[in-house]
């Protein structure tokens, strides 16, 4: 199992990033993906799940409701997370799991005021 994130960055508040999370060695379009996300001196915190079929969710954090979208390309085994009106407090590191399979190494948003 491989997952690897990148698109992440350091943006003024009320910027936008798009994080994606490369994945392979399983099969990526029945596998739940979440994204998760650790602040510093934090434990790792739920961010948002994506069910394999339409219909079901996507759902979200409530701290993040209504800024973050989760998507999937099943073609390109790739999920997608498009953060909108950053917030200093969306400051982490964000990771991607793939359902009790694994995680990525992470990559570092860091917003700014």
């Amino acid at each position: 199992v491989q997952l690897v994130e990148s698109g992440g960055g350091l943006v003024h508040a009320g910027g936008s990033l798009r994080l994606s999370c490369a994945a392979s060695g399983f099969t990526f379009s029945s596998t739940v993906m979440r994204w998760y996300r650790q602040a510093p001196d934090k434990g790792r915190e739920y961010v948002a799940i994506i069910n394999p079929s339409a219909g079901n969710g996507p759902y979200y954090a409530d701290s993040v409701e209504g800024r973050f979208t989760i998507s999937r390309d099943n073609d390109k085994q790739t999920v997608y997370l498009q953060m909108n009106n950053l917030k200093p407090e969306d400051t982490a590191v964000y990771y991607c799991n793939a359902d009790g399979l694994g995680w990525g190494q992470g990559t570092q948003v860091t917003v700014s005021y």
